[in-house]
């Protein structure tokens, strides 16, 4: 009987940890559907918080600064990383590296108000640009660990077999060293662009006026008190959010 239960308790506890995470997602996505303005309240079946949703003018600003920002952000930081990986072993730069692990080792916040002293004294005035620069540097801080991890296992053997056969250095670069980074380069790629698009506290503190990304719009329904409106928005982004990360896997599970 005591074998049979320290068998099963192992599994229970994993269930109750899964049951606490998504029940709330859950509760979110049925809520969404509700066709009452209580968000405690249900009122039937309805998509009238989609319908509604869709017809938000600010949503439609706030979604293509926060695609702009991210997209942005993504070809920056992988452009720069690739070239950090690949360049920087051979110029010394490697040492730099442990750099790199601050983004993920300080706390967001203490990113964010630093961010926002530098460009203050500079002074440069926020914006969207800005806002590229924060999420470009807290994208480098979680990419260029990937890239180099993929970097350090490529079989040397190639290169150099390709710089023997009389290939120069640019043609072996995208001939053979960036097809075999690829699947490193795509799924930091996909991770930047959610840290980016989910991002809070560096497009709160970098924005400036004219930058509101959907994050703070999320954030601007909440403070006018809890809408339907963001179980709806939470919703779809929780979708698109999903769809990123089984792309995500699968990349990993191909390499």
């Amino acid at each position: 009987m005591r074998t049979m239960l320290s068998a099963l308790w192992l599994p229970a506890l994993a269930l109750g940890v899964m049951l606490f995470l998504y029940i709330p997602l859950f509760a979110l996505i049925m809520y969404s559907f509700n066709a009452s303005s209580l968000g405690t309240l249900w009122g039937g079946w309805s998509v009238r918080w989609y319908q509604e949703l869709f017809e938000q003018p600010e949503l439609w600003i706030a979604l293509k600064n926060s695609l702009l920002v991210a997209s942005s952000a993504v070809v920056l930081s992988v452009t720069m990383a690739v070239a950090y990986v690949c360049w920087g072993a051979s110029a010394r730069l490697h040492k730099l590296f442990p750099i790199f692990y601050t983004s993920m080792a300080i706390p967001e916040i203490v990113f964010a108000v630093s961010l926002l002293v530098f460009l203050t004294a500079l002074p440069v005035p926020l914006g969207i640009p800005t806002l590229i620069v924060g999420h470009t540097l807290l994208g480098l801080g979680f990419i260029i660990p990937l890239i180099r991890t993929q970097f350090l296992e490529l079989d040397t053997r190639l290169i150099e077999a390709s710089l023997d056969l009389g290939a120069s250095e640019r043609q072996t670069f995208f001939k053979i060293t960036l097809p075999l980074l690829r699947p490193a380069i795509i799924a930091s790629a996909l991770l930047v662009f959610v840290l980016s698009f989910d991002d809070f506290l560096i497009s709160f503190f970098c924005s400036g006026a004219t930058g509101q990304t959907l994050s703070l719009y999320i954030f601007g329904l909440i403070r006018m008190g809890a809408s339907p409106l963001i179980n709806a928005l939470s919703t779809i982004m929780l979708v698109a959010s999903s769809v990123l990360v089984l792309i995500f896997c699968s990349l990993n599970v191909r390499a």
